[in-house]
C-alpha cells in the first residue's frame, strides 16, 4: 500500500536531508537560485514526456502503489521524483565543486587544445546521431520504445548544453563532473531496482528490450537515469560558467552585486570570447599555485568562499607572499632596503597624489612599466594582478614594514647590517611586529569582505570590524610564534622579546642553541599563548558582525589557527603532531570537526 510513497520516504528524501545538511554551511543564495532554476526547467521539461510515456502505457503504476492525486495523469510521487532527483544530484555537484574555482577553466573557450576540440565535436554528432536514431526507434520498433522516447528526449537538450559548455565542462577535474553524475545514479538504479521487484512501477512489456544491466534494472530505466543526471550535472556547469564569466572579469563586469541578476548571466553568454583577458586568467593561476604551496590552511580556507571575493582574497595573498619572498630571500641588508623601497614605491604609483586628469588607461601602463622594469618576471602578475582599488593603502604599507622588520633577524650581526640588535626589543615591539605582519592582512581581508558583501555598512560598524580583524591577526601571529619557536631557531630567530628573556636570566644565544630545552621557554610560550586567547576573546564576539556570505569562512579559518593554540596548551599524548621540521600541528580528524563546527554555527 502507497509503496511509491514509501520509496521517496525511505530512500530519496532521507538522502536530500543528509545531503543537505552536509552541504548547509557552504551553501548560498546563489546555490539556491542555481539549483531552484533547475528544478524548475526538469520540471517542466520532464512534465509532458512523462504524460506521453504513461498514456502510451510504458510506464504504468498500480493503484494501491501511489496515493491518488495525479497530474497530466502522472502520479504526485511521480512529480515529487522530478523534484527530489535534481535536488539530489544538484547538491552532489556543489559539493564536488566547492573546491573548484571555476573562473581557472575559461581559458579554453577561446584557444582550446585540438582534443578538446575533437571531443566536442565529436560529443556533437554523437547526440545527433542518438537523437535522430532514438526519433526512429520510437517511432518503428516497438521493442525500442521506451529507449527511444528517452534519446530523442533528452539527447537535444544535451546536445544544446554541450554545445553552450562543452569545452567548460572538458576542463573541469573528472571529480567535478564525472561523480556527481554517477554517485547518484548508482544510488538511483539500486532504489529502481528494488522498486520494479516489489512492482511499485513498471515497464510495459513490448516496449522495452527485456535486457536487465543487474536484477530487475532494465536498461532503459538505468540509460533514463545516467541520461537525467548527465542533464542536471550538463545544466550546473552551464550556470557555473556564466557565472565565472562574471567573477573573473572586472573590466567586463565592473560592478557586481551580492547576487549576480539574470541580465548579467545572459550578458556573460553574449561575451565574445576574444575580450577575455587570458592573461587575468594566468595570473590567477599563478596566484592559486602560490597559495596551493605556501599555505595549505588558507588554501583549504579560500575554497569556502564564493565569487569575487574568492578570486580577491587569492590575489591579495599572492601579493603578501611574493613581497615576503622578495624580502625574506634577499642576500643582503642593501637588498632588502631595494626591495621594500620598490614595493613602496609600486604601493604610491597606486595612491600616491597623482594627476586627476590622466587617464585611467595611461595611469594602468605607467604602473605595469615600472613593474616589468623594477621587479623579475615571476612577480609581475602578483603585482598587476593586486585589486588596490578596493584595499586601503595603509595596511599595505604597514605590511612591507613587517617584512622588513623581519630581515633584520637574517642581517643581525653581517656586515653590511645597519641595526645591531633583534628587533624585538619588548611588548611593544612584539605587538607593532604582529599588526604589522597579520594585524594588517586581517583589515585588508575585512575590507575586501564589505567591499564584495556588503558596502553600504556604516562607518561605525567598519571601523569595529577593522579594529578585530586586526586583534585577532595580532592574536593569530602570536599563535605562530608560539608554535614555531623551535623552527625560528633553526634559521636563527627569536621572536621573543628580550625583556622576557632577561626576566628569565636567558640571551638570544640560549634560545637559539637549546630551543626545546629550558622549561623557562616552555613558560613563554604559555605566556604567549594568553595573550593570544586574550585577544581572540576580545575579538570573536565582533566577528559576528561579518556578512553572512563570508563569516562561516573567516571564522572557520580562525578557529582552525586557534586550534593549534589550544593543542600547545593541552600538550597530550596524541594531540601533538610534530612534522620533521620540529613544528606542532593539529590532528586532520580535530581540524576537520573544528572547521565543521566553526561552519554550523554560523
Amino acid at each position: 500500500m502507497y509503496d511509491y510513497a514509501f520509496v521517496h520516504l525511505k530512500f530519496t528524501i532521507p538522502l536530500a536531508v543528509l545531503l543537505t545538511a552536509i552541504a548547509y554551511p557552504v551553501l548560498n543564495r546563489i546555490h539556491v537560485i542555481q539549483t531552484g532554476c533547475l528544478i524548475f526547467i526538469a520540471f517542466t521539461a520532464a512534465l509532458p514526456w512523462d504524460a506521453y510515456l504513461i498514456e502510451q502505457k510504458v510506464w504504468s503504476y498500480p493503484p494501491e502503489a501511489i496515493v491518488g492525486p495525479r497530474l497530466l495523469g502522472i502520479p504526485f510521487e511521480e512529480l515529487f521524483f522530478f523534484v527530489i532527483q535534481t535536488y539530489i544530484t544538484a547538491l552532489v555537484y556543489i559539493l564536488f565543486n566547492k573546491p573548484v574555482l571555476h573562473a581557472l577553466h575559461l581559458n579554453n573557450q577561446r584557444n582550446p587544445p585540438a582534443w578538446m576540440r575533437v571531443a566536442k565535436i565529436t560529443g556533437q554528432l554523437l547526440l545527433v546521431a542518438l537523437s535522430v536514431w532514438g526519433w526512429k526507434a520510437a517511432q518503428v520498433n516497438q521493442e525500442t520504445t521506451y529507449l527511444g522516447l528517452i534519446l530523442v528526449w533528452a539527447c537535444p537538450f544535451l546536445l544544446a548544453i554541450w554545445t553552450l559548455a562543452g569545452r567548460f565542462i572538458l576542463s573541469l577535474p573528472w571529480f567535478a563532473t564525472v561523480l556527481p553524475v554517477f554517485l547518484p545514479t548508482f544510488y538511483l538504479w539500486a532504489v529502481d531496482e528494488l522498486a520494479l521487484h516489489r512492482g511499485t512501477w513498471s515497464i510495459g512489456s513490448g516496449t522495452k528490450l527485456e535486457f536487465c544491466l543487474f536484477g530487475k534494472l532494465d536498461i532503459e530505466e538505468a540509460t533514463f537515469f545516467l541520461v537525467t543526471n548527465m542533464l542536471i550535472v550538463s545544466g550546473m556547469a552551464v550556470f557555473d560558467q556564466y557565472l565565472a564569466v562574471i567573477y573573473a572579469f572586472p573590466t567586463l563586469f565592473p560592478k557586481v552585486n551580492r547576487y549576480p541578476t539574470p541580465l548579467m548571466l545572459v550578458q556573460s553568454r553574449l561575451v565574445n570570447t576574444a575580450k577575455y583577458d587570458l592573461e587575468r586568467i594566468e595570473g590567477l593561476r599563478e596566484a592559486v599555485e602560490r597559495l596551493r604551496l605556501k599555505s595549505r590552511s588558507f588554501y583549504l580556507a579560500n575554497s569556502l568562499f564564493s565569487g569575487r571575493l574568492r578570486i580577491d582574497l587569492i590575489l591579495l595573498y599572492s601579493f603578501c607572499r611574493l613581497a615576503d619572498d622578495l624580502v625574506d630571500d634577499a642576500k643582503s641588508r642593501l637588498e632588502v632596503l631595494s626591495w621594500t623601497a620598490k614595493l613602496n614605491h609600486f604601493l604610491d604609483l597606486h595612491y600616491g597624489d597623482s594627476d586627476a586628469t590622466e587617464d585611467p588607461k595611461q595611469k594602468a601602463k605607467r604602473i605595469d612599466a615600472y613593474i616589468k622594469e623594477a621587479f623579475p618576471p615571476f612577480a609581475y602578475q602578483a603585482l598587476h594582478l593586486l585589486p588596490t582599488q578596493i584595499l586601503p593603502p595603509k595596511p599595505l604599507y604597514e605590511l612591507i614594514q613587517g617584512f622588513e622588520m623581519d630581515s633584520q633577524f637574517t642581517f643581525h650581526g653581517n656586515s653590511d647590517s645597519t641595526d645591531l640588535k633583534y628587533p624585538i626589543a619588548d611588548d611593544k615591539d612584539l605587538k607593532t611586529y604582529a599588526i604589522r605582519v597579520a594585524g594588517t592582512v586581517g583589515e585588508l581581508c575585512i575590507a575586501l569582505i564589505i567591499h564584495h558583501c556588503l558596502p553600504d555598512m556604516s562607518d561605525s560598524q567598519k571601523r569595529r570590524l577593522e579594529s578585530a580583524s586586526c586583534r585577532m591577526g595580532i592574536a593569530l601571529q602570536y599563535v605562530n610564534i608560539a608554535r614555531d619557536i623551535l623552527v625560528d631557531a633553526r634559521i636563527g630567530r627569536v621572536y621573543l622579546p628580550t625583556t622576557w628573556l632577561k626576566e628569565e636570566g636567558l640571551t638570544h644565544k640560549i634560545v637559539l642553541d637549546n630551543p626545546e630545552g629550558p622549561e623557562v621557554i616552555e613558560r613563554m610560550r604559555r605566556r604567549l599563548l594568553d595573550n593570544a586567547f586574550e585577544l581572540y576573546r576580545e575579538a570573536r564576539p565582533e566577528m559576528q558582525r561579518i556578512p553572512s556570505e563570508a563569516r562561516g569562512p573567516m571564522i572557520g579559518a580562525v578557529e582552525n589557527y586557534m586550534e593549534i593554540g589550544r593543542v600547545l596548551r593541552e600538550k597530550k599524548e596524541g594531540t601533538v603532531f610534530v612534522r620533521k621540521e620540529g613544528r606542532a600541528t593539529v590532528p586532520k580528524q580535530r581540524r576537520l570537526r573544528t572547521l565543521l563546527r566553526a561552519l554550523y554555527e554560523q
